[in-house]
């Protein structure tokens, strides 16, 4: 795969003089926590319906880790090569992106809530070579998909099942013991080596490549604003594979030398009890994990007082959700604001916690800057609203073969399409999007896919998916649609339709509105506010 990764050239001398980009691969600190403590847990990995957890030593990941590159090398994987993982929060998934790291190759990370539709597409874009998932997972045959779809992706070589028993089996391909030694180079600092895609305006995903540099600035930098160490013992609870997951439940733990607790299948209860028999003290994930373990808490769960540190981003967080984690828990909880395209880019210091993170979403980390400006170009006074800016050392290397996407101008300003204003301070808020998105409990919502494929529909002939609050998820989604002469269309019909079409059911509409038309300008431009507008009454029927 040629990734051109065409926004880091710039900024290599002034990150690098800066001190920002280090020039150290996931390698290198993991070889650190080999040299330091080998025996110390690296990582906690929790199944649903295990009684167990599988503890690993760094010396033991380390040794999984070694077998499961080998065993992509025997696959013929190699330097810019994609292997793309569908896994949920599991020991497999820190291994893998550990094993890509050694041998060069980019890792692909994608949710398990896609099916055909989704990963035809981003498994084609990627050029993806070998492809792992679970055999089951949530009552859905992984394996079955994952099967049926490679006769139909040419550059795909390989499907590999965890937990599988035939000769595709992870244990039987990945953890062979007749590999030979590893020779070949690993990572280096600058190549791309994470592709993740993202959900945007165009209708299609975009590949966000990150190189170790990009991703690493940011991860220092959050710790420190964070205040986190080697001591700490970090919950990976919110989905791996986004960003959130990857960077700072997988990565960072292993960055500090320090321990990653993973729960597979979200359960607030079951949290908690982990959080007290591990002696977890900081996660991130979205608001909807905080008011999940308040309600827990309630009902009796465990509290924990080593549990002091919660990073929310995706959503605004209620301040009476930061209110109560704060007095049920004693946790702080530390707003945050960032994209796949440049991590964590505001986070409130946990000393501010109480007081900024719910009207906030934190300030710029270290090597970041932000700026809101006008129509114009300029930039709006403290206190107005205008669109959103960044630059800095996390920015990621550009969209994969669509430069013409990456919205940087010539000073290195990126776009985040994204609308917010500034106090005296230098705390941001969003408070509005430019662009086409409603985010569901952290989950990006693709809308513009979702309502070209609703266009499809037989009965339909114009179709708006929009967004409306939501008391726990922040936002719910729901689709405006104006039908053909004599047609009808029910909700039922509507998901139906959707199951048809293999589309993940987190991006189904929750509502469905029917209207005799949508709102428009005398032009013939939908005006989509309006019927944000309307469907903010829906928050009202919870």
């Amino acid at each position: 795969m040629n990734f051109d990764p065409v926004l880091i050239a710039d900024r290599m001398t002034t990150m690098k003089a800066a001190g920002l980009w280090r020039d150290e691969t996931i390698d290198v600190y993991f070889q650190r926590a080999l040299e330091n403590c080998p025996d110390k847990l690296a990582v906690v990995a929790y199944r649903d319906g295990q009684a167990e957890p599988v503890r690993l030593s760094y010396r033991e990941l380390d040794q999984r880790v070694d077998r499961i590159a080998r065993g992509l090398v025997a696959l013929g994987v190699g330097r810019s090569d994609v292997v793309s993982f569908q896994l949920p929060n599991r020991w497999e998934f820190v291994a893998l992106s550990l094993a890509c790291a050694r041998i060069g190759a980019a890792a692909n990370p994608v949710m398990p809530i896609f099916r055909q539709h989704e990963l035809s597409y981003m498994l084609n874009f990627a050029e993806t070579k070998v492809f792992i998932v679970p055999n089951v997972f949530r009552k859905f045959d992984h394996a079955a998909m994952a099967r049926e779809l490679q006769p139909k992706l040419p550059n795909l070589k390989q499907v590999v099942v965890v937990d599988g028993d035939g000769e595709d089996s992870f244990d039987r391909v990945l953890m062979r013991d007749d590999t030979p030694p590893l020779a070949g180079p690993g990572l280096g600092p600058d190549d791309v080596s994470l592709l993740m895609y993202t959900s945007g305006t165009t209708g299609e995903p975009k590949g966000v490549m990150h190189t170790s540099n990009t991703l690493f600035s940011n991860l220092h930098a959050y710790i420190a604003t964070m205040e986190l160490s080697a001591s700490d013992v970090v919950l990976g609870a919110s989905p791996m594979a986004h960003l959130t997951g990857y960077g700072y439940l997988a990565m960072l733990p292993l960055i500090l030398n320090s321990t990653t607790v993973l729960q597979e299948i979200w359960d607030a209860a079951r949290a908690l009890e982990i959080v007290r028999d591990e002696g977890v003290t900081f996660s991130m994930a979205s608001a909807a994990f905080i008011s999940d373990m308040c309600a827990a808490v309630e009902a009796g769960a465990p509290v924990s007082p080593q549990f002091t540190k919660f990073n929310c981003a995706g959503a605004p967080i209620p301040p009476v959700t930061i209110q109560r984690a704060w007095d049920m828990m004693g946790l702080r909880v530390c707003s945050a604001w960032g994209m796949t395209e440049c991590g964590a880019v505001t986070i409130t210091e946990p000393a501010r916690a109480l007081e900024k993170s719910g009207v906030s979403d934190g300030r710029a980390l270290p090597g970041i800057e932000v700026r809101i400006i006008d129509s114009n170009g300029d930039e709006v006074p403290t206190g107005e609203t205008g669109e959103l800016l960044i630059r800095g050392s996390s920015l990621f290397a550009g969209y994969l073969k669509r430069p013409q996407l990456n919205s940087v101008d010539a000073n290195g300003w990126f776009d985040t399409g994204d609308l917010a204003f500034q106090d005296a301070e230098g705390y941001i808020r969003i408070n509005g999007r430019s662009k086409d998105i409603v985010i569901r409990g952290g989950e990006n919502i693709p809308v513009v896919e979702i309502e070209n494929l609703l266009y499809r529909h037989p009965s339909i002939t114009t179709v708006a998916v929009v967004g409306y609050p939501d008391r726990r998820l922040g936002e719910r989604v729901c689709a405006f649609v104006s039908l053909k002469p004599g047609c009808t269309l029910t909700f039922e019909d509507l998901t139906a339709y959707l199951d048809k079409q293999q589309v993940a059911k987190q991006y189904y509409p929750e509502r469905l509105e029917i209207v005799e038309d949508l709102p428009r300008t005398p032009a013939g431009k939908l005006q989509k506010f309006k019927l944000r507008e309307t469907a903010k009454s829906f928050g009202n029927d919870q």
